[in-house]
Formats: C-alpha cells, sequence, structure tokens
C-alpha cells in the first residue's frame, strides 16, 4: 500500500503577505499559535491551514510561513513510518538529502526534506 501525502507548505520571505493571498484566492485561515521546526519557518510566522475538504472528504492540512532567512519554495509530504529511514531510501535511488530528520519543537512530529533526481524539493514526516 502506497503512503499518503500527509501535509503542504508554502515557504516565502514575506510570509504575512502570503498568507493574505492565499487566504483572500482560496479563503483559507492561518492559525500562527502552532510551534514549527526553525529550520521550516521563524517561531510566531508560521500560519496552520486547517483541513478544507470535498465533498467525499478529501483534503489535507498545510501551512504558509517562512521569512527573510528562508527560501521560497513550495512542497507537501508524504507520511512515512521512519523519516530516517526514507531519507535513506531517496539518497539510494539517487536523491538528496536536504534537511532531517528534524523534530518540531514540543510535538512527536519529525520531517525531512530532501531532492529527487531532477531538483524538485520534497518532503516526509512521520512521528517519533
Amino acid at each position: 500500500m502506497g503512503q499518503p501525502v500527509v501535509h503542504f507548505e508554502v515557504i516565502g520571505k514575506a510570509p504575512e503577505k502570503l498568507r493574505s493571498f492565499y487566504g483572500g484566492l482560496f479563503d483559507w485561515e492561518f492559525d500562527t499559535s502552532g510551534p514549527v521546526s526553525d529550520a521550516v519557518s521563524e517561531a510566531g510566522n508560521y500560519g496552520f491551514v486547517d483541513r478544507y475538504t470535498t465533498s467525499d472528504g478529501t483534503g489535507i492540512r498545510g501551512g504558509v510561513g517562512g521569512g527573510n532567512a528562508y527560501t521560497q519554495h513550495a512542497i507537501f509530504y508524504v507520511g512515512v513510518p521512519n523519516v530516517e529511514a526514507a531519507l535513506q531510501a531517496a539518497e539510494r535511488l539517487g536523491g538528496k538529502r536536504v534537511l532531517g530528520p528534524d523534530r518540531n519543537p514540543g510535538t512527536d512530529l519529525v520531517i525531512g526534506h530532501f531532492t529527487d533526481p531532477e531538483g524538485n524539493l520534497m518532503g516526509v514526516a512521520g512521528v517519533a
């Protein structure tokens, strides 16, 4: 059985403007009170998007954040049982590790980033 996409992110230099843009475009609301790894975004500047669903119940959670020191990108995360094992597998298959494993402060969430053989940034997420 395949592993599901569980989260998306949009990271930029001006996260408040990005949240305003995506909020206006898609009617998303953001919660900036949750903790996030400083490898992903400035503290207090990451807005979690709740899971908006279609009539059949599909939809995933996401977030918009970043800050001046962060490279702009959009990424999605695939849920995996072991982040380190997934990063090692990506490397064996021709990808390159970029981040992680890194734990989200105060939670059991662990994330990792890698690039695929074409250079696309991808994420994996699991629990410790």
